[in-house]
């Protein structure tokens, strides 16, 4: 379906069916499948207005690209990133302390995707990246979110620096991660008005973004490796920060 993208997978369409139905045009069932989760799913796209198409295994091999589709597959249509103006009025509207995630520069639409589900999981209020050497809000972004793309918003900003100095404005802490910081992330306060802050997946941090920091800190690394993929570091973060958050 032109501007729609393929989310595929049961636990992945019952996501984008629950959560952001008025973004899904379509829901394909395997003809030849008989499952009572297959049903449920039609139902609850039924309830929503959703147009169900029964279709040969061969389509929805085709549409899936690979992925393991499980006989279903949803047509979502690709959000609309938000703007600067937007990420302030979205502020406004926030009640209790800010919780933000901040990706500097993360071009890989598998890890934007990645991030994009860790942070919805945990209760992330917004995400925000620059509009410039950044990646969007792909089709492969929305299937590797698995349904948080519709619900997790997600802001573009024209520079990422003066929008650091805006939030701290706002009283929100910015805490970088880089592997050289003397701070280690379980010694961290995560709690109260937070917006942390992930580099890109080659060079990090860039230096107008570390400066605006509030602080840094690095990730406890006891093996030989010496650094993590940016989705898996900003999981371990989002989550250390809500073990904190959730006992503050």
């Amino acid at each position: 379906m032109k501007d729609h993208s393929p989310v595929a997978g049961i636990h992945s369409v019952r996501s984008a069916l629950k959560f952001g139905a008025e973004g899904v045009g379509e829901l394909w069932l395997e003809r030849s499948r008989r499952d009572r989760r297959l049903g449920e799913l039609a139902d609850l796209a039924r309830q929503g207005g959703i147009q169900v198409r029964s279709v040969d295994r061969g389509e929805l091999d085709d549409a899936a690209s690979g992925a393991n589709h499980q006989g279903v597959l949803a047509w979502v249509r690709v959000p609309a990133s938000r703007t600067e103006r937007d990420l302030s009025a979205h502020l406004d509207r926030i009640e209790g302390a800010p919780f933000l995630l901040l990706l500097d520069e993360v071009q890989d639409p598998h890890n934007l995707g990645a991030c994009l589900r860790t942070a919805e999981a945990v209760g992330v209020h917004a995400v925000v990246a620059p509009k410039d050497n950044a990646v969007g809000l792909t089709p492969v972004v929305c299937k590797v979110a698995s349904g948080a793309a519709e619900t997790m918003p997600y802001y573009q900003v024209t520079n990422l620096a003066r929008t650091m100095d805006a939030l701290k404005s706002r009283g929100i802490w910015l805490i970088g991660t880089a592997g050289e910081a003397p701070g280690d992330l379980h010694a961290a306060d995560l709690t109260g008005p937070l917006g942390l802050v992930m580099g890109s997946e080659g060079t990090g941090l860039r230096r107008l973004t570390r400066e605006r920091c509030d602080s840094l800190i690095r990730l406890p690394m006891l093996g030989r490796v010496e650094s993590l993929n940016v989705s898996v570091a900003t999981g371990v973060c989002l989550y250390e920060a809500l073990r904190q958050r959730r006992h503050a």
